[in-house]
């Protein structure tokens, strides 16, 4: 059986956060999605959690980081081309994301990112194969 992840994120504004999302091509699984939280599928083995900052709460005794004032995860998603993390983040910026750092080439891999409308930020890369060992 294959592991799944499922990231969890704390949203201020769950329709937001939900069309941001969408803006970038990606669904959501309506079996466990409502008004707390939302299923937003990446592929069929990872999944982010989007859970209003009440919901949220209530799994941690924690508080609660603000990301629109500290880094509380990079969230790292791979990508099959250099083209492919040039899309994602143009969709993002374009969906109402911004970008928090210039990308980068360092030949092997490639990398830039985009920030949701809650802060979170997410790190798109694609790493050459040839480099890559099993």
């Amino acid at each position: 059986m294959a592991h799944k992840i499922f990231v969890n994120l704390p949203v201020k504004d769950m329709a937001r956060a939900q069309a941001f999302y969408k803006g970038l091509g990606y669904s959501f699984n309506p079996q466990f999605t409502n008004e707390q939280g939302a299923c937003l599928v990446i592929t069929e083995d990872i999944y982010v959690m989007l859970l209003v900052e009440p919901f949220f709460r209530g799994f941690t005794n924690k508080p609660v980081a603000d990301a629109t004032q500290s880094t509380e995860v990079l969230v790292a998603l791979s990508c099959d081309s250099r083209e492919q993390v040039d899309e994602l983040v143009r969709k993002a910026v374009a969906a109402g994301g911004t970008t928090p750092m210039a990308r980068q080439d360092h030949g092997f891999m490639y990398q830039h990112g985009f920030t949701d409308p809650d802060g979170h930020m997410w790190e798109v890369l694609w790493m050459d194969p040839a480099h890559v060992q099993a």
